[in-house]
């Protein structure tokens, strides 16, 4: 076993047998062994497997993440919150364009005040980074958590109390609840059989930390350019991570620019509304795509995160979906158990699906249909965008109303989004 090796024995008598096991140790992953331990503490046990021994490239991770009030309260139940808030830039307002690149004056359609009904802040800009280390620093601090890391999940046999997952070094962890949460490339989702759905957007995501000279005051603004809508999202120290889609061409160009000019580019996007800017943080960028699965669950098997819905960032909200399935499946094993029911049973699991799948696949539509509404590059098309927006602007409730759905905070809620014990 090498130094950094995180492996040993499951916490049964049983050889390699378990309650729930994870596959995949990311913010889903990790969010739902959380979860599960404040909720049922030690009358399940739990078995996480991951490729990577602990969290890797975190320092190199230049991205941010707009955690919405749901999701923040997820987090305070958790008690990560505590950990990150001081790191958690509040969003005061968003504004939103829809203007060509080159166009001289970019007037802001729609402003939004971004508080809640409470008036709270609806969403944070958090680092990556350092909110999949807490998350990890959390679920690895408990002892009566097994890991199985660095190991890989490669195939999956269905039984009728237990599930066995095979790794790719020969071995077999068992569990009466196998979840996929490896994201969008899952090997056990394809073993379940389930199914998916997508395609590329002929978009390339490019990410990067700048700092302002001037100060950004909680902005949040989403720019809705021709090649592809370009974010701008507040970061603590008067940074801001900078998330933009483009052609595969224009990214792939963009990327080779020297650090200058780099920041030219992204200065002209920006329209020097912040004063000079500087990088404090490595570029990065990957394809776009749409990923759904056609099912949730399976036998004995569920769906988290990534691995259900891979979306298109246009509105930040992947991680923010993926706890909210965290959020249902743990009310509902819980439910189950404190029943004295299966909780791997079809009937448990098709709560969970029940639960997740409208909310999933309206989401997933409806950034798929900003990204392509808003990429058509069409004089009229763009007036009669504009006009859209314009009259959205005027309309006071709507946009509360659209603030609170986006907080997550709207419908059935799970309890843990209400960050309340389960």
């Amino acid at each position: 076993m090498t130094t950094n090796q995180r492996a040993g024995p499951l916490p049964a008598n049983q050889n390699n047998t378990c309650d729930v096991a994870i596959s995949g140790a990311s913010f889903a992953g990790l969010a739902l062994a959380a979860s599960l331990r404040l909720a049922l503490g030690r009358d399940i046990r739990i078995c996480i497997i991951d490729h990577a021994a602990a969290p890797v490239g975190t320092a190199s991770d230049s991205r941010a993440f707009a955690i919405w009030a749901a999701s923040k309260n997820l987090l305070e139940a958790l008690g990560v919150w505590d950990r990150i808030k001081l790191d958690a830039e509040p969003i005061t307002k968003i504004e939103i364009t829809d203007s060509a690149l080159d166009d001289g004056i970019r007037p802001t359609l729609v402003t939004y005040d971004a508080r809640t009904a409470g008036g709270d802040p609806a969403a944070y800009v958090v680092p990556s980074g350092l909110l999949l280390t807490e998350l990890y620093r959390l679920v690895a601090a408990d002892k009566d958590i097994a890991w199985q890391a660095p190991a890989e999940a490669i195939d999956l046999e269905a039984g009728e109390f237990l599930n066995a997952i095979a790794l790719s070094d020969g071995r077999k962890i068992r569990a009466r609840l196998v979840i996929a949460a490896e994201g969008r490339t899952s090997k056990l989702r394809d073993a379940a059989g389930i199914k998916t759905t997508g395609w590329g957007y002929e978009q390339t995501g490019i990410v990067a930390t700048v700092a302002f000279s001037e100060p950004h005051s909680g902005v949040a603004i989403q720019h809705f350019l021709p090649g592809g809508p370009f974010a701008i999202l507040p970061m603590k120290g008067n940074c801001a991570c900078i998330t933009w889609s483009a052609a595969h061409e224009e990214a792939a160009r963009m990327m080779a620019l020297d650090d200058a000019a780099f920041l030219n580019e992204l200065d002209h996007r920006i329209g020097g509304r912040f004063g000079p800017i500087s990088l404090s943080g490595p570029r990065q960028s990957w394809p776009l795509d749409l990923k759904m699965a056609r099912g949730l669950t399976a036998p004995r098997f569920a769906l988290i995160g990534d691995a259900a819905h891979g979306v298109h960032p246009i509105a930040g909200q992947g991680v923010n979906l993926g706890f909210r399935d965290v959020a249902a499946l743990t009310e509902c094993i819980t439910d189950a158990v404190r029943l004295g029911d299966d909780f791997g049973s079809t009937s448990a699991l098709e709560r969970y699906s029940r639960w997740r799948r409208f909310d999933t696949t309206m989401s997933a539509a409806a950034y798929d249909g900003l990204n392509r509404l808003f990429s058509i590059d069409n004089l009229l098309l763009r007036a009669g965008r504009d006009a859209g927006l314009s009259l959205v602007d005027r309309i006071p409730g709507l946009k509360s109303m659209w603030v609170q759905e986006a907080a997550g905070l709207t419908g059935d809620l799970p309890k843990l989004l209400k960050c309340e014990r389960v």
